[in-house]
């Protein structure tokens, strides 16, 4: 059987993966001119969201299939971390009736930071190309 830490980092990777990618193309297909509208309306700047939405639009769709997981998933902790201090931090850690808290954020935040500490390699793209660098190396 694999490893446990890939085992468990495999499954951290694919959920949060799925989780961002979700939040993306509901950005996108919901009309994204909202999200820019309601970024201008919190004093960030409204293209912005676009940024945002890519991100989490390809990078979740990348970290499902493992490709850059490290440097994704520090792009998706960047987020978080700002979605925390511009938007949720005031309404608490478990909201405040008017809007959500600051947990799952948090949640993410800290399956992200555990993906850039210890990689994914299990089932993803990026192993291919280690592997095939490998073997080139082990040949020259």
């Amino acid at each position: 059987m694999e490893n446990k830490l890939e085992v468990s980092t495999l499954i951290l990777r694919v959920i949060l993966g799925i989780t961002f990618f979700v939040h993306g193309y509901v950005k996108f297909a919901g009309g994204i001119e909202n999200t820019v509208a309601w970024f201008s309306s919190i004093g960030l700047p409204g293209p912005l969201a676009y940024v945002v939405a890519i991100i989490e639009l390809v990078g979740g769709f990348a970290l499902i299939i493992g490709l850059g997981s490290k440097i994704v998933s520090a792009l998706l902790g960047i987020i978080m971390i700002g979605a925390t201090l511009t938007a949720k931090l005031s309404g608490g850690f478990l909201g405040n009736g008017a809007g959500a808290g600051w947990e799952l954020d948090l949640a993410l935040l800290a399956m992200a930071v555990v993906i850039v500490i210890n990689g994914s390699k299990l089932l993803s793209v990026d192993s291919l190309f280690s592997k095939n660098q490998d073997t080139v190396s082990e040949n020259i």
